[in-house]
């Protein structure tokens, strides 16, 4: 018992410490990932710093009407961006852009269902004839059922199809129109360390799939779907539960492994776009934030959780491809 509650104390501190570490991150201004632009003035050597981004700049976020989504509008926003907010329902969409603007700040709505195909297009089709395309992409849109110590897994199926299907599913409709440029366009995935290959909690037990989903070389569309598409099989025939799955969350950290595994597959594609024409894509995990997809238990606030996303997306040199990141720093997959 005693050693129970020796490593609950260093799960707090190791907790508190990443907290304290964002909180840090969060003061480090954001010119300080902007490109120095030098100037002659005279004799003088006169050094300005350039933001990369303008109100030309496109970012579309997905499930933007709340939680880190909501935020993630909101920051991109105040730095000046064009920023497309979009939701399922309506009616939540149109309450949030009220809010924003109550604030202060300008942006788009657009009404957007992330797996249904038609909806998609219409969005797609809108986009085209209204901007021309965009230049940054956040797939925040997102559900979880399990709350607590809850493991059901009878949303599998939804869980799965809007987690990954819906990120695949927009990345797929938007990448012809990512817009060329020369600090490239950018593709953020919102993920999360509960669909770690290599934790040391919660990992698939499995150690040949691990093996295959951890060789980026090999990584295919085929080896992703078909390991969602065995979990599912598995969940229909009540499988799963011995077949080395996660332990707790099950749907949602298989969701977000195929996540994870879809940005590395599809890094590695994107990366051999000529110059002028590169996208960049990664992942982060925000944490466990205060919304309503943890029930409000996070310990993280909707800034902190949002900080790295919007880091990702607005980095002026972008060195991170196909990475995995939280507190503005690379992570293990």
């Amino acid at each position: 018992r005693e050693r129970e509650m020796g490593n609950k104390e260093k799960a707090k501190e190791r907790r508190e410490k990443r907290l304290q570490e964002i909180r840090f991150q969060m003061t480090v201004p954001y010119s300080d990932n902007q490109r120095p632009v030098r100037r002659k003035t005279g004799v003088e050597l006169q050094v300005e710093v350039q933001m990369w981004w303008s109100k030309e700049t496109v970012a579309v976020v997905t499930g933007g009407n709340r939680g880190i989504g909501f935020e993630i509008c909101r920051q991109l926003a105040l730095h000046g961006l064009t920023v497309i907010l979009t939701s399922r329902d309506s009616s939540a969409g149109v309450e949030s852009i009220k809010s924003l603007e109550e604030g202060g700040l300008c942006v788009v709505y657009h009404q957007l269902d992330v797996v249904d195909h038609s909806s998609i297009n219409q969005f797609v089709e809108w986009l085209r004839e209204n901007y021309g395309g965009l230049d940054i992409l956040v797939n925040n849109a997102g559900v979880n059922f399990n709350l607590g110590s809850d493991n059901s897994v009878e949303n599998a199926h939804k869980v799965i199809e809007t987690n990954y299907y819906g990120i695949k599913n927009m990345i797929e409709a938007t990448l012809p129109l990512m817009k060329p440029s020369l600090v490239g366009a950018r593709i953020v995935n919102v993920s999360s360390r509960l669909g770690r290959l290599n934790g040391r909690r919660n990992r698939i037990s499995n150690v040949a799939l691990r093996e295959e989903l951890s060789d980026v070389e090999s990584l295919t569309d085929e080896l992703i779907d078909r390991t969602v598409s065995t979990f599912l099989q598995q969940v229909e025939d009540g499988t799963w539960t011995t077949s080395g799955w996660p332990q707790v969350y099950t749907d949602y950290s298989v969701s977000k492994l195929a996540v994870n595994a879809y940005t590395r597959l599809m890094a590695r594609k994107l990366s051999e776009r000529p110059e002028g024409q590169k996208i960049y894509i990664n992942c982060y995990c925000p944490g466990w934030v205060k919304t309503a997809l943890t029930g409000y238990a996070g310990n993280n606030t909707v800034e902190e959780g949002a900080d790295t996303g919007v880091w990702l997306a607005l980095l002026s040199v972008q060195t991170f491809m196909g990475k995995f990141c939280a507190e503005r720093r690379e992570i293990n997959f």
